[in-house]
């Protein structure tokens, strides 16, 4: 397979406003099947493994039971990014077809923390009868310095519903079998208005991945929120000739030489992680 992952937006349709989210100002949109398994017709050869998200909830999504089940049957492995507060209703349809689900537990604003005890719950629940069906669980706390203590109490609450081993690694703890907690820092979103990265700038972008957004537009990376790096459009062009046209091929040539031709890309606040 060419790329690691790549990041298909089912849609671009929430049920939250994250303070840390960047959010978008396209039109308000979700794939449609068809639509869906031509993306999925097209990227054969270009990855095993998909993301449902760049902007969007997934479980926002009617039809995503019948997406998994199409992207299974085709060979792909399904990975899910959610904020987890559909879970109580709908944890069950990703229980089949999928191979792996982060949880954001640093989704969940607010002060009520007998609301908050009820959100860590319900993703406990999930968590566990998803790892005993061989699915990989990520709880994600990725707001370090941000959390207000939220994070001890998110913490607490995992080492209640969850007895295991909580042996920590390079990214966090694994929980138990197919249960981890991963930390990571709150980063900057890329944005147009925001201040230059200077000369040196890397990014996996076109190296391991690559994003579709909901209307079909391809970008270089899952952060690219607006489409603003537009390489083509999969509904209407062949991927092939998408990955590898002038702009996609100066993009991924110039970051083996931690040189950014794109202007988003020198303005990327996720960017700064890897000088």
């Amino acid at each position: 397979m060419k790329y690691k992952k790549a990041y298909i937006e089912i849609t671009n349709i929430c049920n939250m406003s994250c303070s840390f989210c960047h959010g978008h100002k396209r039109e308000l949109k979700r794939m449609s099947r068809d639509e869906f398994s031509l993306v999925l017709e097209k990227l054969k050869g270009q990855t095993e493994y998909i993301y449902y998200h760049l902007m969007g909830e997934p479980l926002t999504h009617p039809e995503l039971p019948e997406f998994l089940k199409m992207a299974a049957g085709s060979g792909y492995k399904s990975i899910i990014t959610t904020n987890g507060t559909l879970l109580s209703k709908r944890g069950n349809e990703l229980l089949e077809n999928i191979h792996k689900v982060n949880l954001s537990l640093h989704s969940f604003e607010g002060d009520n923390e007998e609301g908050f005890d009820k959100y860590v719950c319900s993703l406990t629940d999930y968590a566990k009868s998803a790892a005993n069906q061989g699915i990989i669980v990520v709880f994600r706390l990725w707001n370090k310095g941000f959390d207000g203590g939220r994070n001890e109490t998110a913490i607490r609450l995992l080492k209640r519903e969850i007895e295991g081993e909580w042996k920590e690694n390079t990214r966090g703890v694994k929980i138990r079998e197919r249960i981890f907690l991963e930390y990571g820092e709150r980063f900057e979103w890329p944005d147009m208005e925001a201040s230059d990265n200077g000369e040196s700038v890397f990014c996996y972008g076109l190296r391991d991945q690559f994003g579709v957004l909901c209307d079909g537009t391809v970008v270089p990376c899952c952060l690219d929120s607006d489409g603003v790096i537009s390489l083509g459009n999969i509904f209407s062009e062949d991927i092939e000739k998408i990955l590898n046209s002038e702009r996609a091929v100066a993009i991924s040539e110039g970051f083996k030489k931690r040189c950014a031709t794109e202007e988003l890309c020198r303005k990327c606040g996720y960017a700064k992680r890897f000088k």
